[in-house]
């Protein structure tokens, strides 16, 4: 990412729930309420998904605050979001998700250069015993981590 952008959120659930195989970086269609409350930070990945509909790709789930200074004009917080890619691009995410069973799951939601953008992933379920080995690995580098701090005090 460049200097002129920042990320407002990652979908960290999604890391712990699914092996991430590829990434895809998408515009969304959004309303300027949306985009004020984005910039606030309010906003939750969290559960959220794409689904392609009609030849386009469709954000559900995913819960945008309303806007406190807004008026009669603000927006639904979980209204399906249009997401925006070339159609090659859709294309080629159709095929992968029909043959080898995967889903998109949004990872990141960020602007760069004042556009709101979301980093879809195209993902596997992970089993239990997966889990959990994630779990295990993280534990013990934490572990080796303070060794080495100890270490070196």
């Amino acid at each position: 990412m460049s200097e002129r952008s920042y990320v407002v959120t990652v979908n960290r659930q999604a890391y712990h729930e699914y092996f991430v195989d590829e990434t895809f970086e998408a515009g969304i269609a959004l309303t300027g309420t949306e985009v004020k409350s984005i910039r606030e930070g309010k906003v939750n990945l969290r559960g959220a998904y794409a689904r392609i509909r009609d030849g386009e790709i469709w954000l559900e789930g995913v819960h945008i605050a309303i806007y406190e200074q807004g008026t009669y004009m603000n927006h639904d917080p979980l209204r399906p979001r249009k997401l925006l890619m070339h159609r090659r691009e859709i294309n080629r995410l159709v095929g992968k998700i029909q043959t080898k069973g995967l889903t998109l799951v949004p990872l990141k939601l960020y602007f760069k250069e004042n556009r709101a953008k979301v980093e879809l992933g195209l993902c596997r379920g992970k089993k239990l015993y997966d889990k959990r080995e994630a779990i295990k690995e993280r534990e013990s580098q934490r572990e080796l981590a303070r060794v080495n701090k100890m270490r070196s005090r």
